[in-house]
């Protein structure tokens, strides 16, 4: 006997989202290794704190960051490191650019 009310086949949806899951990188493991740790393109982390070196994709998280950790420093937005701006300048055009959803495959 079936279960109650399961659907005995998959759906279009259900499976396009598992091939899209399966096939697209979404920075783990070794593939996202390099990502994270901001050696090619800085990372997702635009901003780095100078302080404890914490690192924030925008200004403004940056700020939250500060306050929060150190309220006894006053924020000052000129010593922020741009971590874009260091690691991005060597090659960004010699490696293809990833598809609509970040997978290589079409």
């Amino acid at each position: 006997m079936t279960g109650k009310a399961k659907p005995k086949k998959h759906t279009a949806k259900e499976i396009a989202a598992k091939v899209d899951a399966a096939t697209t990188n979404r920075g783990g493991g070794k593939a996202g290794q390099a990502d994270r740790s901001g050696q090619e393109k800085g990372g997702h982390a635009k901003y780095e704190c100078p302080l404890c070196k914490t690192t924030a994709p925008d200004i403004k998280s940056m700020q939250i960051h500060h306050d929060a950790k150190h309220p006894k420093i006053p924020f000052d937005e000129s010593k922020l490191v741009n971590r874009h701006a260091h690691a991005g300048q060597v090659s960004e055009c010699s490696k293809p650019k990833p598809g609509i959803r970040g997978s290589f495959k079409k």
